[in-house]
């Protein structure tokens, strides 16, 4: 797909598929190898990405995973604040988003911890935590539309169908607000059984009639090992065979624990023509 949006004045060509990294600063991410809470181990992390092919460092500080532990804003906005500020350190030029999904984190993210993208998991706050519906102050379209960011907007629908509907009147009123830059997460795990991610990925390029980019997160996640055995460890061979078939249905962007694997796949598909 031809799209590029901007970053904070500077173009990014989407027409070649990149891989965001994922750094997280939380004691309870459900694959315990991301990890990452010392300042040391956060700057290595965020070298690491940049080093091994990423062009996007993905900064959360509040696993949504199911039966994960609530996390308070100010708590959130704190492991923020002292990850985003090491990234930027150590990365100057990197494209710096941050997962999370309340409007008041996002917001100083933005305007005072140098994040470039917005990337929300709850559909602009239909859930958090899987499965908890959320209460949070603020509207996180009308903050993205303000704030001039591109937003990654995530589906928590359980069917293509609905998912499309949703993004079509969802995007729309993110136009009306402003926003211009969007990119749209099919939400793999969210909100979907086993079978139902499948078919979704099946399907997958019938996303494409949107007319946006599509970032895909499968990375190591439970519809791999919850179908093949195993558990987050072991999900990486998996996670490439995933990844293969995403780009092959035309996404532009892979969310992934593993940069390098992930990069070495972009490559080996884009050869194919």
């Amino acid at each position: 797909m031809q799209y590029t949006i901007n970053v904070r004045g500077r173009l990014l060509d989407l027409s070649k598929p990149m891989v965001m990294g994922i750094l997280n600063a939380t004691p309870d991410s459900f694959y315990s190898g991301s990890r990452k809470q010392t300042e040391a181990e956060i700057a290595d992390r965020a070298n690491q990405i940049i080093a091994e092919g990423g062009r996007i460092i993905d900064v959360g500080a509040f696993s949504t995973r199911p039966g994960a532990d609530e996390v308070s804003l100010e708590e959130e906005t704190e492991r923020l604040k002292r990850a985003l500020a090491i990234v930027r350190r150590e990365q100057p030029d990197a494209i710096v988003s941050v997962d999370t999904y309340r409007p008041l984190v996002a917001r100083r993210c933005v305007e005072e911890f140098g994040a470039d993208i917005i990337n929300d998991v709850s559909e602009g706050g239909i859930t958090g935590i899987v499965g908890k519906e959320i209460h949070e102050e603020g509207d996180m379209f009308e903050t993205v539309a303000q704030l001039g960011v591109p937003y990654i907007l995530m589906s928590v629908q359980p069917t293509l169908a609905k998912m499309m509907q949703n993004f079509a009147a969802e995007v729309q009123r993110l136009r009306d607000l402003g926003a211009k830059d969007i990119i749209l997460d099919p939400g793999y795990g969210f909100g979907k059984t086993l079978e139902q991610n499948y078919k979704i990925m099946s399907e997958a390029e019938r996303l494409l009639a949107l007319e946006l980019p599509v970032l895909v997160g499968v990375s190591r996640k439970s519809m791999i090992y919850r179908l093949v055995g195993g558990d987050p460890t072991t999900a990486l061979n998996g996670t490439t065979v995933l990844h293969t078939v995403s780009l092959q249905k035309g996404a532009s962007i892979l969310r992934v624990h593993d940069v390098k694997e992930a990069f070495e796949t972009i490559r080996i598909v884009q050869q194919l023509g």
